[in-house]
């Protein structure tokens, strides 16, 4: 099965989640109550623990000798080029980040909805931008560049060759050495080589999903290598198996910022999506067959209402665990950081999620 710009999964893979949600107990009861469990039932170093064991396990094991070569393949320049710690203001005493904000954008359909892009260029938001390399072609085409927001920044995190062509656009080199680009260790070299010629410069950081294994995990052994050159190392952040959550990650433990407005990040579906859409994750992978009117399907794709903007999305098992880590994630994040929802929709809301329409953050944050 071929790899896509996001995520891909196949059935049997599902079936996998299938066991383990079995084997835990929870076989007759929701993924939204196994999920809670996993995520919420332990202390907070065995939740943070199990949320990267299901990441490895499920989402990245069959990974590991790619991960391996592109690694390989990247050292080099690892070794040679910027750390993404130079880009913490935090490292100035006097930098206070009580005043600083992101907003980070994603590719889901509220983007396009509800007009972000275009209201995001009619404001005088002047904080940082923290762009998806999904959503980075089609941010620049709309407007929202580096000449209005000169704080712009993209994430890769995914080691797949086919992130490569989400830097393979002229709008790219058109401005991008005013874009910074942060990437993982283990992305693609390809990929790499593409932001690199268009002119991004590249700054490089580790994503941790087997540190917890210690001194035989992955990410111990790529920092290891990585500080023979570099006596400091390079920082490391989760990433919740997504390259949405990773940039939220990177607002406030990279790049300084308080406040993080998420817009084009629904983690769910909306209710008129075509169900061959919803259950495939967006042709990612073949759909499993399942009868649409059974209680398995119900426990699969639920329909989620959202309180804070009453609204109603769908998640596949995939959302379930992007939307479970993301909220576990901000629950425990320091307490002067604050996380918006600014989609106006999708399944992101509770605890310390501050849901609001985008037009209001940008008036809050008017500059």
């Amino acid at each position: 099965m071929s790899k896509n710009n996001e995520f891909s999964i196949n059935e049997s893979t599902l079936l996998k989640l299938l066991e383990e949600k079995k084997n835990s107990g929870f076989e007759n009861k929701s993924w939204d109550e196994w999920l809670g469990w996993v995520f919420g039932s332990k202390s907070k170093t065995d939740s943070q623990q199990i949320m990267e064991k299901v990441v490895y396990d499920f989402f990245h094991k069959n990974d590991f000798d790619e991960w391996i070569g592109n690694f390989a393949l990247n050292l080099n320049d690892i070794w040679n080029e910027p750390s993404a710690r130079d880009l913490d203001p935090t490292n100035d005493e006097s930098y206070d980040m009580t005043n600083h904000s992101a907003i980070v954008i994603g590719k889901g359909p509220s983007l396009k909805k509800n007009n972000h892009l275009q209201k995001l260029i009619e404001s005088n938001y002047s904080g940082t931008i923290i762009c998806t390399d999904g959503a980075l072609i089609n941010v620049l085409k709309s407007g929202v560049t580096p000449d209005l927001f000169p704080n712009f920044f993209v994430v890769t995190i995914e080691p797949y060759k086919i992130q490569a062509t989400l830097y393979d656009d002229p709008i790219i080199e058109k401005f991008g050495t005013k874009i910074k680009g942060i990437f993982s260790t283990l992305t693609h070299p390809d990929a790499v080589s593409k932001a690199r010629k268009n002119g991004i410069k590249i700054h490089w950081l580790h994503t941790l999903f087997d540190y917890n294994e210690g001194k035989k995990s992955i990410n111990n052994i790529t920092s290891l290598m990585v500080r023979t050159k570099k006596n400091k190392g390079l920082p490391a952040i989760q990433t919740g198996g997504n390259v949405g959550t990773s940039c939220w990650f990177v607002g406030w433990k990279i790049l300084g910022c308080s406040t993080i407005s998420l817009i084009g990040m629904n983690h769910g579906w909306e209710e008129d999506d075509p169900i061959e859409t919803i259950m495939s994750h967006g042709q990612m992978f073949e759909a499993p067959k399942i009868d649409k009117q059974s209680e398995l399907f119900k426990k699969l794709f639920p329909k989620v209402h959202n309180p804070e903007f009453n609204s109603t999305c769908i998640l596949d098992p995939i959302f379930q665990y992007y939307s479970s880590a993301l909220k576990e994630f901000i629950s425990r994040a320091p307490s002067e950081i604050r996380t918006i929802n600014a989609t106006e929709g999708g399944s992101l809301f509770g605890e310390k999620i501050h849901c609001m329409p985008f037009t209001d953050f940008l008036k809050n944050f008017d500059q």
